[in-house]
């Protein structure tokens, strides 16, 4: 059964979270956005920029603005748009807050350090009466916040609710398509930042179109073989969420992840990248545990496992290329 979701509330005001309020309001929702910073709170509902995060897009829509949690209460829906390394302790500050059975549709991309959990899984141990959905696919908020036409998929275990969710925020701009395939949506939008960090290597160190275009393509190949023997659906991994969004980030300065990877491949030390006040990059923090997920379940990723080693440090980029370069040959379809 198709239910309304005529109030929504976003959590986050950064670049992501103000976009998808934003175009939640322009699909004719009430919407109330809360964030950590008071400053780009008010900035947002007085004069409708985000210098901090959006640059100079502006926009004609009010967004109703909360500088505490409990102005949430009472939201049909709730996107919860902050870092995947967050999604613990915010999970656990909103289970107190939000009526039982509320939907929280999860925005970030990456996987849970340490413990290697899909978002999802991690938001339901701190938040157990809530509801979680997810929404991933090739969208930049720019675009997003601009208007620009952009399609997402949103997947929640029960279909008729990502359906729902899907309803609710469909707007002139944004076409959201539903999904039941949880983990090959999360998946796929968390193991694409690590290709996306390979194909800026590639650009960076000027390795040529052939190159990126092989990259890519295997490394398609390599998020497919992990997400499936975790549970995805293959189809859902050639979809919006999976070869969509790895197409986008692969191939624009846009994606922080691919401008990660091009300061890497222009020899940027990996510590230079991470040193604080420096913008915060999801891949790079999902390629080593990517990895270790990929040891664990016995699957071959020899690119996610490049990306990681040269991360931490322990490989350079040329003797990378070689390895992955001189493996030993195999078929391009996999039996398995």
């Amino acid at each position: 059964m198709m239910k309304d979701f005529n109030h929504i509330g976003v959590i986050g005001a950064g670049a992501y979270g103000t976009a998808l309020a934003l175009a939640a309001r322009r699909a004719g929702r009430s919407v109330t956005l809360w964030g950590r910073d008071a400053d780009i709170l008010d900035e947002i509902s007085q004069s409708r920029t985000n210098q901090r995060y959006l640059g100079d897009v502006q926009w004609p829509e009010v967004l109703t603005t909360c500088k505490a949690l409990e102005g949430l209460v009472g939201c049909d829906a709730v996107l919860l748009v902050t870092p995947t390394q967050s999604t613990r302790s915010m999970a656990a500050a909103i289970a107190p807050v939000l009526g039982a059975g509320t939907p929280v549709v999860l925005a970030a991309k990456g996987l849970e350090t340490g413990s290697q959990k899909r978002v999802s899984d991690v938001f339901l141990e701190e938040a157990p009466d809530l509801v979680p959905a997810v929404l991933s696919g090739p969208s930049f908020a720019s675009d997003v916040a601009s208007g620009l036409p952009t399609a997402v998929t949103i997947a929640a275990d029960d279909l008729s609710l990502a359906s729902s969710l899907c309803e609710a925020l469909k707007g002139p701009a944004l076409r959201p398509y539903a999904s039941d395939d949880l983990v090959g949506v999360q998946l796929g939008g968390a193991l694409k930042n690590v290709m996306a960090i390979a194909a800026g290597m590639v650009d960076g160190r000027a390795l040529g179109a052939s190159a990126k275009a092989a990259l890519v393509t295997r490394g398609f190949a390599e998020l497919s073989r992990l997400a499936v023997a975790n549970g995805a659906k293959a189809e859902t991994l050639g979809g919006l969420s999976g070869l969509g969004d790895l197409i986008l980030t692969c191939s624009t300065p846009q994606s922080r992840n691919y401008t990660y990877g091009y300061a890497l491949g222009q020899g940027q030390p990996p510590q230079e990248l991470a040193r604080p006040g420096s913008k915060l990059v999801e891949g790079a923090v999902t390629a080593s545990v990517a990895a270790a997920l990929a040891r664990d379940c016995g699957v071959d990723a020899p690119i996610t496992a490049a990306v990681a080693a040269i991360i931490e440090g322990g490989l350079d980029l040329e003797t990378a290329i070689r390895n992955l370069m001189t493996r030993p040959l195999m078929t391009e379809i996999r039996p398995d």
